[in-house]
């Protein structure tokens, strides 16, 4: 059997091949980002842009040292209501590798 492409709607990121996370599972997510020593952040960005051609407008800085998921929480809430029409991402920095360790849209 051959391998076949896979047919669906924009993708944006690893996670946005499963199904949509529940809010437990995100803030599972930011709970493991934050355990790994990671920095978050959150980003936005207009609906219906491609990954060729998207830039991602940062929420704020990043929350160096940010030990409270429902801080990180109340942020990615505070972004999706002042930019109700853009998807809305988490994003986590790895210092040591200098690279993001982990990135997931919240909101599409």
């Amino acid at each position: 059997m051959a391998v076949q492409a896979y047919k669906s709607t924009k993708k944006y990121e690893t996670f946005s091949y499963l199904p949509q996370m529940t809010p437990d599972q995100v803030r599972r997510q930011i709970a493991y980002a934050i355990s790994q020593g990671w920095n978050p952040a959150v980003e936005h960005t207009e609906k219906g842009t491609t990954a060729r051609v998207n830039f991602w407008y940062m929420w704020k800085l990043p929350m160096f040292g940010e030990q409270s998921i429902d801080t990180v929480l109340a942020e990615i809430e505070a972004c999706h209501r002042e930019f109700p029409d853009h998807m809305v991402r988490f994003v986590a920095y790895d210092n040591y590798a200098q690279s993001q360790g982990m990135a997931f849209v919240v909101y599409r």
